[in-house]
């Protein structure tokens, strides 16, 4: 499933939080809706959201656990992490500075296509 950055709002207790909009294949979005259970949310339009105190950018996507868990994929922020240690130094720092502006501003050359697994991530985590 894919989202993307609605808005973020202050929270009662100070946090900030993050809607994002969720998108996904018609599966997809019935599985989103039984895993968040009680806690499923729609817009208005009856889009899905998706609510975190943790940004991951204007898009990402999203994958339930095999314990029917929703966290977003953060695989790519992982490939970043490993990547500029790898190589450390000034390379890496450059090669670290690189990624997050992909990820952060949705360019990331992960998880780019159009075409989303129905399943991707059940049972990895």
């Amino acid at each position: 499933m894919k989202v993307k950055l609605s808005r973020s709002y202050k929270s009662r207790a100070g946090n900030t939080v993050f809607v994002y909009l969720v998108s996904g294949t018609p599966a997809q979005i019935e599985a989103y809706k039984a895993a968040q259970g009680d806690n499923y949310r729609a817009a208005e339009d009856g889009t899905s959201l998706w609510f975190t105190t943790r940004c991951i950018g204007n898009s990402g996507e999203l994958i339930i656990t095999a314990k029917g868990k929703v966290v977003p994929d953060m695989s790519a922020y992982e490939q970043a992490a490993s990547l500029a240690k790898q190589f450390g130094g000034n390379f890496g720092q450059e090669l670290a500075r690189a990624s997050v502006a992909a990820l952060v501003s949705g360019n990331s050359n992960t998880g780019s296509s159009d075409e989303v697994p129905v399943n991707k991530g059940v049972g990895k985590l």
